[in-house]
């Protein structure tokens, strides 16, 4: 669609590369899911989902999370007004369309759960008042993978909750290059919204028709059935190396991001491809791997690279 590919192009006035990030925050937006990215300081995260929002004229708002947060700092709270004996609501910035929450492995959990609400049921509760949250809603959180001291890692349970989990790495040296001229020689350039919240409904209904063949729904299945059974599925190799496999909501994400993937290529119709293309960001947080994989140096991207290529496409 026109409208899609007008957003990437605002986006990359700002973003050398990172063709998988910029994806992934379309994915997320297209088909109501979240994301989790993890990559080292300074690879234009916040640039991205910042760019997102302006060609969206949408709002956008980010939080940093610290080991001395609390949940009312995210989701806000109760203030007290002594001259009339009530209590008002402070929202906190949740209440946004695109949120960035930034190193959300450095808040405790009591903290991190303060986004599960939100990010399932799209509401928040301050007190005994529950307020929705306006459409589109994202929440992009990142984490950083080198600095491990004073973090609380993510159980799985809040894991399962984003859609995506992407791996954010280095730029090639032509694109840093870029990046220098652009950025510390002329500057960031303008992003102008380009797309309207009627020009997204639009988007999703485009989704909602996105054609899914049969053979390519089981196709699906098997691939998410592969990480609980491998050996049913002939990946007797990977077997040893899987605690647990994807949860169903795996099978629900691998479906809405593969609709949208094959959007933003510009079909109605979804391919094996799309679903090779997607199935790493789907998959990677939802598998956990035992003591043996580590030992091994078996990553989940390897794991669910088996998969793919011994389940036959159709």
């Amino acid at each position: 669609m026109n409208k899609i590919n007008d957003i990437k192009q605002e986006i990359k006035k700002n973003i050398v590369g990172q063709e998988e990030l910029i994806d992934s925050l379309l994915v997320g937006l297209i088909a109501n899911g979240h994301i989790l990215v993890e990559g080292v300081p300074g690879l234009a995260k916040t640039t991205a989902i910042n760019a997102i929002a302006k060609s969206l004229g949408v709002d956008f708002k980010r939080i940093q999370f610290t080991p001395d947060l609390l949940p009312s700092d995210v989701t806000g709270t109760e203030i007290y007004n002594p001259k009339n004996g009530e209590f008002s609501i402070k929202r906190g910035p949740i209440f946004t369309n695109l949120l960035l929450a930034d190193e959300i492995n450095r808040a405790p959990a009591k903290v991190q759960s303060s986004l599960l609400e939100v990010m399932q049921e799209r509401q928040v509760t301050i007190g005994e008042s529950t307020f929705k949250i306006d459409e589109p809603f994202l929440v992009m959180a990142t984490e950083n993978p080198v600095e491990q001291e004073g973090t609380y890692r993510l159980p799985e349970a809040q894991l399962d909750r984003f859609m995506l989990k992407v791996l954010v790495g280095y730029n090639t040296i032509e694109e840093e290059i870029e990046i220098v001229n652009r950025v510390a020689i002329h500057g960031f350039e303008t992003i102008n919204q380009v797309a309207s919240f009627e020009d997204l409904a639009q988007i999703k209904e485009a989704f909602k028709k996105v054609h899914v063949d049969e053979a390519i729904k089981k196709y699906m299945s098997k691939i998410v059935f592969a990480t609980r059974f491998p050996k049913e599925y002939g990946v007797d190799e990977i077997a040893d190396y899987i605690s647990f496999g994807a949860s169903p909501r795996a099978s629900i994400d691998l479906y809405k991001a593969s609709c949208a993937i094959a959007l933003i290529r510009g079909n109605d119709f979804v391919t094996p491809l799309d679903i090779g293309y997607i199935a790493n960001s789907v998959l990677r947080h939802r598998i956990l791997l035992n003591y043996k994989a580590q030992a091994n140096n078996i990553t989940t991207d390897s794991v669910i690279q088996k998969i793919l290529e011994n389940i036959k496409a159709p």
